[in-house]
């Protein structure tokens, strides 16, 4: 059958040979991953190496390449996938894994013997398809002229990776194998409607309305199983299969295989999105999420996250409905939220853990000059390489260390593979553990429950209640075989707990203080257990996994750790630290003796000698938190000093900001003795603010900015400085005489006068007191003289004397 791939391999093969590069476009169901690597069979000198995001993908499509050549896999065409390589001498194309490709490039930078690299479904942007592709380039540009590397993607956006390979020619096939009509809701699924109802509603809808078998999407295991239970007795005969990538192989196979008779609806994760032709496919709903694993570089934990899928995505899965026939593509959204969904999903470089790529860049000798189309977030590498510093796998020059080649040359995360290569071949059954899916169903926390069940399996489900996982079981005790082969011989003995310590140094928690389960790590986090779970009253564990909640995380698997067991592995790091600090709930200085791993904190006991700086910086601390004690006197000061700073005065800056940022310079010394809030409250700041001004500056201050202001009857009357302006409030009578307005300031300003009553009442507010006796003191003298008769109102105030005296009562 004509694919509209064939339309277009003979112009990638002549930009091959032309340039050694290409970008290919091509729409779900052209044919791309088949039909490629085939035509460059006589075209490339050496083997072809392509890379696939997923090891089902890998052996569907070398087992399809292999029945077009009419032989079995292994022979011109084989694959090789994590634990599982089926080639021979024979093999000239080899659909590989991800990972895979990474670990070759690493062994024989050279890769001599291949002659073109084809990365697959690019758009997917893994972290491994990233860091092959930046390796593979720079391999070309200095040792591999001849190396042909070919991207190709459905609904890649093209242009970057065309720049990034030095404006590769990019190459787009027209058209799809088979038309597919696409229906949406009528209008938005109401959000009181559970998601698994309504995806089992549409699927029913589906398999009524139109002919042939149904692929429909979901984001994770459990909605499948949820879902395959809403839809028993609802479809007729159609068989339901399930298809994740936790199902054993022959499973998988199952559900992409063809039918002998009937339909099948196959309910499947992401998995089915690219590569896969699934046999029988005509129609597809797509219920619009996808599962996405989000890491924290703040918390240095990763979380699974349900997001709605991107444009590109479910373009990716529309087109899985027109792979050989037809079909009809089922949106459980409606029309109008098509234009919110995001075009293209985040790359996974941008939010993942980057402890393993931060390895292989140090075993690569850096990541100077190599291309990435998405550069690594500076915060996670900083975050990636410190844990690694840790783990001994960097020394400080972030330099690889011979610790930490031989992580990187193992099939595991560097946590793991530090954890495998300190404890040996007995560590092999819970680093095959941690690198899977859970093998409990509604289990406790408890890790050493799964190490039971992986010993004894037949045992443990006899005498324990909780359901175990098969699929996932079957797979974890053939990784932990090979992890097994693959681990150094080891005489020293770790527990398991030492052993997960070994891998999680920054997750070993202690329980805080309280009824309830929380834990603080040692990384400083915090995480909680659930309720009445049994490890709930231990002190101490170490946490091997967690929701990665950011404020406080869910432990969903963690092992009970003895305080010897801590001390054996990490006796030289738990030290005995002094440490004085305010504490905002007790509301005063605590100046302890403790000894520390991390920021746990073992035993704790009172510093009977605090270190006066100590005592000092934590007083500060405690001003910070309950606000400076400012009396009217020192605020007075400050309205003086920053008055003059506005006018240009060189003088020390007085806002808020600045004091507090400052406090150990100008009010440190001044708080000895203080160690409680009532001690900090009442302690009097200005004799420190006016410590902050040399002789000089005081002099000027009082001139430009007096605090005090004379009268005419020599009585002195405080200066407001809080205001708009400096204002001072005076009774009018002591002001008679005074023909000049008082000013302060370099530049001269005027002092807001309020004009007081003799009962102390403000008559006038003036910053013009010649213009007030000339225009409005007569009206006042009016008024005044009617409610204070026995006040002198003189008809000329500027020729009377000030006064304060009433005239004398007549007898």
């Amino acid at each position: 059958m004509r694919l509209p791939i064939d339309d277009i391999l003979p112009e990638l093969t002549a930009a091959l040979r032309r340039t050694g590069r290409a970008v290919l476009q091509a729409p779900p169901g052209a044919g791309k991953t088949t039909r490629v690597p085939l035509a460059l069979l006589d075209q490339i000198s050496g083997r072809i190496l392509m890379l696939e995001p997923r090891r089902l993908a890998a052996r569907a499509a070398a087992e399809q390449m292999a029945r077009l050549l009419g032989e079995e896999v292994g022979a011109q065409v084989g694959y090789r996938i994590r634990g599982e390589a089926v080639t021979s001498p024979a093999t000239r194309i080899e659909v590989v894994t991800e990972g895979i490709l990474t670990r070759m490039l690493q062994n024989d930078p050279e890769l001599r013997g291949v002659g073109a690299v084809i990365f697959d479904e690019f758009h997917e942007r893994s972290l491994n398809a990233d860091l092959g592709l930046a390796l593979s380039w720079e391999v070309r540009e200095a040792l591999r002229p001849d190396l042909a590397l070919v991207v190709m993607s459905a609904t890649l956006d093209a242009a970057p990776v065309a720049r990034l390979l030095d404006d590769a020619p990019i190459l787009t096939a027209q058209g799809r194998a088979f038309a597919v009509e696409t229906r949406w809701l009528e209008r938005p699924r109401p959000k009181a409607e559970r998601f698994e109802t309504a995806a089992a509603n549409l699927i029913a809808q589906a398999v009524v309305e139109a002919e042939g078998s149904v692929l429909a999407f979901l984001p994770g295991e459990g909605e499948i199983r949820r879902v395959a239970a809403a839809l028993e007795g609802r479809v007729g005969d159609a068989e339901i299969r399930p298809l994740y990538g936790a199902l054993p192989f022959a499973q998988q196979r199952a559900a992409i295989a063809p039918m002998a008779g009937g339909r099948k609806i196959v309910l499947a994760t992401a998995i089915a999105e690219t590569s896969l032709t699934i046999e029988d496919i005509r129609i597809v709903v797509d219920c619009g999420l996808a599962r996405r694993a989000r890491f924290d570089p703040g918390t240095g934990m990763s979380r699974l996250v349900t997001e709605r899928v991107t444009r590109a995505e479910a373009e990716q899965r529309r087109g899985r409905a027109g792979r050989v026939a037809e079909g009809l593509c089922y949106r459980m959204w409606a029309r109008s939220e098509e234009g919110a969904l995001a075009a293209f999903a985040p790359p996974e470089i941008e939010r993942a853990d980057l402890s393993g790529l931060a390895l292989e860049l140090a075993v690569w000798g850096g990541a100077e000059g190599l291309r990435f189309l998405t550069s690594p977030p500076e915060g996670a590498i900083a975050e990636a390489r410190a844990l690694l510093r840790g783990l001994g796998a960097l020394d400080e020059m972030a330099r690889i260390t011979a610790h930490g080649r031989a992580m990187a040359a193992l099939p595991l995360h560097p946590r793991l593979a530090h954890m495998l290569l300190v404890a040996g071949k007995d560590a092999a059954p819970l680093a095959a553990l941690l690198s899977d899916r859970d093998i409990l169903q509604g289990a406790s926390v408890d890790l050493g429950l799964r190490l039971q069940a992986l010993r004894d399996p037949r045992g443990f489900a006899a005498r324990a209640p909780h359901a175990l996982h098969r699929a996932t079981l079957e797979r974890v005790r053939e990784d932990m075989r090979r992890l097994a082969r693959l681990a150094p011989k080891r005489e020293a003995s770790h527990s398991p707990a030492e052993m997960a310590a070994l891998a999680y140094p920054d997750r070993i928690g202690l329980r805080r203080k309280g009824d309830a389960p929380r834990y603080v790590l040692s990384g400083g986090k915090g995480a909680v257990l659930p309720d009445g779970d049994g490890l709930s009253q231990l002190r101490l564990l170490v946490v091997t996994d967690t929701d990665g909640n950011p404020q406080e995380a869910r432990i969903r698997q963690a092992i009970a750790l003895t305080d010897g067991e801590l001390r054996g592995l990490y006796g030289d790091q738990i030290l005995w630290q002094n440490r004085c600090h305010w504490s905002k709930r007790h509301r005063r200085i605590e100046a302890r003796a403790q000894e520390c791993f991390g920021a746990l904190v073992l035993d704790d006991r009172h510093w009977r000698d605090p270190d006066p700086q100590a005592m000092m910086g934590a007083a500060c601390d405690g001003i910070r938190d309950l606000g400076l004690p400012l009396s009217d006197a020192a605020r007075r000061f400050i309205a003086r000093v920053e008055l003059l700073r506005a006018q240009g005065a060189e003088l020390p800056d007085m806002r808020e900001g600045a004091l507090l940022d400052g406090l150990e310079r100008w009010l440190g010394p001044h708080l000895d003795g203080c160690r409680t809030a009532d001690q900090l409250r009442a302690c009097d700041l200005l004799p420190a603010l006016r410590g902050m001004l040399d002789w000089g500056q005081m002099q000027m201050l009082d001139e430009m900015a007096p605090a005090q202001f004379i009268t005419p009857l020599g009585n002195k009357v405080a200066i407001d400085y809080a205001g708009e302006a400096p204002e001072i409030a005076v009774r009018l009578q002591e002001m008679f005489g005074l023909a000049r307005h008082p000013v302060i300031g370099p530049k001269r300003q005027p002092l807001r006068i309020v004009l007081l009553s003799p009962a102390r009442r403000p008559v006038q507010v003036t910053m013009d007191l010649p213009g007030f006796w000339a225009e409005s003191y007569a009206d006042v003298r009016k008024d005044m003289r009617g409610q204070y008769p026995r006040h002198p109102w003189p008809e000329n105030p500027l020729e009377a004397a000030p006064t304060l005296r009433a005239k004398p009562r007549k007898i």
